[in-house]
């Protein structure tokens, strides 16, 4: 597969997400009041556009990274981009951990 042959699937990709995310916000637009922990990237995150991947949900930029690796054959299962992302995870971690002593202590 060519660079430019990814490029297109890169894109393609993004507009399945995009109008993932924008079908869910019409059907319901309380989903972006409710939001979820994402297992990949560790974000809290509002559920338009999530998806749930057997014990995983993943929020719509990680759908989007799931999707575009399934589809240029970087990861095989959902696993995969989990462990691949778990630096992502911990710094989300520490992040909210400064913010919740920084409110604490003030």
């Amino acid at each position: 597969m060519d660079k430019k042959e990814q490029l297109k699937i890169i894109e393609e990709m993004q507009q399945v997400a995009a109008q993932m995310r924008a079908d869910d916000i019409e059907e319901n637009p309380d989903c972006l009041n409710e939001f979820f922990t994402c297992a990949a990237c560790g974000q809290s995150k509002d559920y338009a556009g999530s998806i749930k991947y057997s014990e995983y949900r993943l929020c719509n930029d990680c759908v989007l990274l799931a999707e575009t690796g399934f589809a240029l054959g970087k990861i095989k299962n959902i696993q995969e981009l989990i462990d691949n992302m778990e630096d992502r995870r911990l710094e989300a971690m520490c992040d909210f951990i400064k913010t919740d002593e920084k409110s604490l202590n003030n």
